[in-house]
């Protein structure tokens, strides 16, 4: 009994542990404390933050958080689709659509390293299958779009890219069990349509479709249809960072790309061509793929704090105002219909940015305006008649 009594006060000596015993003295529930020298994870510290280049974004406001998003992602990717056109004016360039991409993956790949290693936890939080999965679809995205540019002149590109609101509400009904309302259904529509309007006039000016370019698009717009949806719902899941997204599923992607290009013998023709033209290559690759992963590690804040729906609206209005810079730096005719297009592109951004915050805009009804114009009518004629 002694021992007995010395081994239990050697036990309750020890710090961060109490016990509580019951009647029978074989049994007894030991509860360890942690002791307050030891260090919480920074993941439990900051299990909600949003850090974006080194900048914390949970630290502000819903619309300041929103604005400064916004604003990343319209001025990378601004003189992100300047240079994507620049780099395929290059005369005999075209046909290295998925080397290009190879080399924008691998950059991305190299940025999202650094910038893991200067945050303060790095443990990858996302299962590798689903890596493997956002991989095959940004790969998918990303190659076939860059491709299609050596088939389809710049505007038609856009034709289709334009229309991947509807296609993004459609995976997050199947994917997430989303439900839309009619105001969002509203917005899609409008900046849908309006964009194709928008673009139209420069495919019938100069146009330049080929089957070839037309599949290799649609696919991609498949693709960027989905991968919205489950990068929401993987980031969301395992509250997954920007970096550790990027990193990851762009280094499996270039891994893809590399076979596919070593399987297909297309890295060496690539590889000479891009030797002989350094600076129009590599260079403005360099820049390509460092506004690029600006703008997407933007693009993935937009979709964890307000959803996949609203980052593909931000980023298709990105899209009006890139085509706007096209016809500036690359002399293309203009009509009025670039302005009828444009205001409905508006209307459509205004329609989703309002089903996001019904409870604080309040706009009037049809039945409340006309109530209030009979009520003043009455009151105007009462005050004649008085």
């Amino acid at each position: 009994e002694k021992q007995a009594e010395d081994n239990n006060s050697s036990e309750c000596s020890e710090p961060g542990t109490m016990d509580l015993k019951f009647t029978s003295s074989r049994k007894y529930i030991s509860i360890s404390v942690p002791s307050k020298s030891q260090a919480m994870s920074p993941h439990i510290k900051s299990v909600d933050d949003v850090v974006v280049l080194g900048m914390n974004l949970s630290k502000f406001n819903k619309p300041t958080q929103f604005f400064i998003c916004v604003s990343g992602v319209f001025m990378f990717y601004l003189i992100y689709g300047y240079l994507q056109e620049l780099i395929f004016s290059v005369e005999g360039f075209k046909p290295f659509g998925w080397y290009l991409t190879l080399v924008q993956f691998g950059f991305y790949s190299i940025f999202g390293l650094i910038e893991l290693q200067l945050i303060q936890d790095k443990r990858r939080r996302i299962p590798g299958k689903t890596y493997m999965i956002i991989a095959f679809l940004t790969v998918g995205t990303m190659g076939l779009s860059n491709t299609s540019l050596g088939y389809l002149n710049y505007p038609t590109q856009v034709i289709f890219k334009c229309c991947k609101l509807i296609p993004v509400m459609i995976g997050g009904v199947f994917i997430q069990g989303k439900r839309y309302n009619i105001v969002d259904v509203s917005a899609a529509l409008c900046m849908s349509l309006g964009l194709i309007w928008f673009t139209l006039a420069d495919s019938t000016v100069a146009p330049n479709f080929n089957l070839t370019g037309v599949i290799l698009i649609s696919l991609a717009l498949c693709a960027d249809a989905v991968i919205g949806n489950v990068q929401e719902k993987a980031m969301k899941l395992h509250n997954g960072s920007n970096s550790e997204m990027v990193l990851y599923s762009y280094s499996i992607g270039f891994v893809y790309i590399l076979f596919g290009l070593t399987c297909t013998s297309g890295l060496s023709p690539a590889v000479t061509f891009c030797s002989k033209h350094p600076v129009q290559t590599y260079g403005y690759a360099f820049l390509f793929s460092l506004t690029g992963y600006f703008g997407i590690s933007f693009v993935l804040a937009l979709i964890k704090i307000f959803g996949a729906l609203l980052a593909v609206t931000v980023t298709t209005g990105r899209k009006a105002m890139t085509i706007v810079l096209s016809f500036l730096f690359f002399a293309k005719p203009f009509t009025l219909q670039y302005v009828w297009s444009g205001l409905l592109v508006v209307l459509g951004i205004f329609l989703n940015v309002y089903s996001k915050n019904m409870d604080k805009i309040k706009l009037p009804s049809l039945l409340g305006l006309w109530k209030k114009s009979v009520e003043e009518r009455k009151s105007r004629t009462l005050s004649q008649t008085v």
